[in-house]
């Protein structure tokens, strides 16, 4: 659900990245973080393991124009790969107004894309919601892997409501800003439908790089707040907590997760107000 501000004259999408485990949604996120010029992008926060599963979700806000005299802020989200973190999926994915599925094109993970896809379509029925009817796409990762599969087979196991797709390497960044391209046109596109008028070309494209941008996804681009075993099962269990209680967060209290998370960011009772301040300010 869009968010609007009439203060600051801002509205406010969500698209959440989804996928199995080790797909490459980290990956697109930290691409698009380092080529994006830094008047264009927001803090990006990353809370992952030594691994690199990233366990809880990044969050990076990129503005990308005006509709009707409202300026387009999009705000980007990845979901734990684990199904072990299935509740924090989806919370996560909570009041999202688009999503890209990143699909890992190697022949192994065949299944585990069939089973994270059909999980996402689950997760959103339980919130009201049928993903043929949201704006979403899909990208075929890996595909500089030998044993990438053909892409007409992933489109018959996989893409079950024939979004668009997009083949990519996350690593090299090649498809990654075509994919971000493609499903920030279709939540653009379904919120000019619904609250009246049309985007120019401008509103729908997306800022460019800057002429020294890097074009491969730097090794270690980002702070990465790491967790013990112990913190991570406690912190989990918060999140499984959160899950089953009677009235579940609002749309944007899904960006409040990280500091949960995280207790060195605030002290006593009273974490909303603190997160609140760290990133809807």
């Amino acid at each position: 659900m869009v968010l609007f501000n009439a203060t600051t004259k801002e509205l406010t999408a969500k698209i959440v990245y989804y996928g199995p485990g080790l797909c490459g949604k980290t990956t697109n996120l930290q691409f698009i973080y380092d080529s994006l010029p830094h008047d264009g992008r927001g803090k990006m926060l990353s809370l992952a393991t030594q691994t690199d599963r990233t366990l809880f979700f990044d969050f990076l806000p990129i503005e990308i124009g005006t509709i009707r005299g409202m300026k387009t802020r999009i705000q980007l989200y990845t979901v734990p790969g684990q199904v072990f973190y299935d509740a924090t999926r989806k919370l996560v994915l909570r009041g999202a107004d688009g999503v890209v599925f990143v699909a890992d094109s190697q022949a192994h993970a065949l299944d585990s894309n069939k089973e994270s896809f059909q999980n996402l379509i689950e997760n959103l029925r339980e919130q009201g919601v049928e993903l043929e009817h949201i704006p979403h796409v899909i990208q075929w990762n890996k595909r500089d892997t030998p044993t990438a599969l053909p892409v007409d087979l992933l489109e018959r196991e996989v893409n079950l409501f024939k979004a668009p797709t997009f083949e990519s390497s996350a690593v090299q960044g090649e498809g990654v800003r075509d994919t971000l391209t493609g499903i920030a046109r279709l939540v653009l596109k379904q919120l000019t439908e619904k609250y009246g008028g049309e985007p120019s070309e401008q509103d729908l494209s997306l800022p460019s790089a800057p002429p020294n941008a890097a074009t491969k996804a730097p090794a270690h681009p980002l702070e990465v707040e790491e967790l013990s075993t112990q913190e991570m099962l406690e912190e989990t269990e918060e999140i499984e907590d959160l899950s089953d209680a009677e009235t579940q967060p609002p749309h944007h209290s899904v960006v409040e997760v990280p500091v949960v998370l995280d207790r060195s960011l605030f002290t006593g009772d009273g974490p909303v107000e603190i997160k609140l301040k760290l990133y809807l300010k």
